[in-house]
């Protein structure tokens, strides 16, 4: 056997193995799905056990306020785009440009919902409150999912979607707004007790 052909096995072998040694697709979601609830859980925790004082209060609820603007605005904004394109009106190309770099304030003001709620009080006793932290629970998983599903998009690539592609969209993009918008105004509920 020549060098050359020991070197092509040598390629094939280790591709083979790289191969396997590849994890399915849906681990990198279930992995990022466990640590959501794991950070879900430990501000819940949180907010259990820990009273924090007058001034904490006011600077978790700045900070809650703040999350708030910037993880719904990036929300609303990329479900614009979807409904744009939907609608024919942008191409996926666009909307997926348009919707990458928003993955990072979206993650960044829910985190901070999470993180400043926990030093708000909740009344966890509250069937409201319970309500709100499973619509927060849910957003969080249904985020996951849509990067997912962004990837998905991708990778169609100027290609044909599939309507299973399309209404996993619309979903999404439903269920994303019926959890945010139901925890806004459950807070805006609890605010006025």
């Amino acid at each position: 056997m020549s060098a050359a052909a020991d070197a092509t096995a040598t390629v094939r072998r280790s591709g083979r193995e790289a191969e396997l040694l590849q994890l399915p697709s849906w681990c990198g979601a279930a992995a990022a799905s466990l640590a959501v609830c794991a950070v879900w859980a430990a501000t819940t925790w949180i907010a259990l056990h820990l009273r924090a004082d007058v001034t904490l209060h006011t600077v978790a609820l700045f900070v809650h306020l703040a999350s708030l603007v910037l993880g719904l605005g990036a929300v609303l904004a990329i479900d614009y785009y979807g409904a744009l394109w939907l609608t024919g009106r942008k191409t996926l190309r666009e909307v997926l440009d348009f919707t990458a770099p928003l993955h990072v304030p979206v993650w960044a003001g829910l985190g901070g919902l999470l993180f400043s709620g926990a030093f708000l009080h909740p009344d966890l006793s509250s069937p409201l409150t319970c309500v709100k932290l499973g619509l927060v629970l849910l957003l969080s998983l249904n985020g996951v999912q849509a990067s997912a599903l962004h990837q998905r998009l991708a990778a169609v690539d100027g290609g044909p979607v599939s309507r299973r592609l399309m209404i996993r969209g619309a979903v999404t993009a439903s269920v994303s707004q019926a959890a945010w918008w139901g925890a806004v105004a459950i807070g805006f509920l609890n605010s006025r007790h």
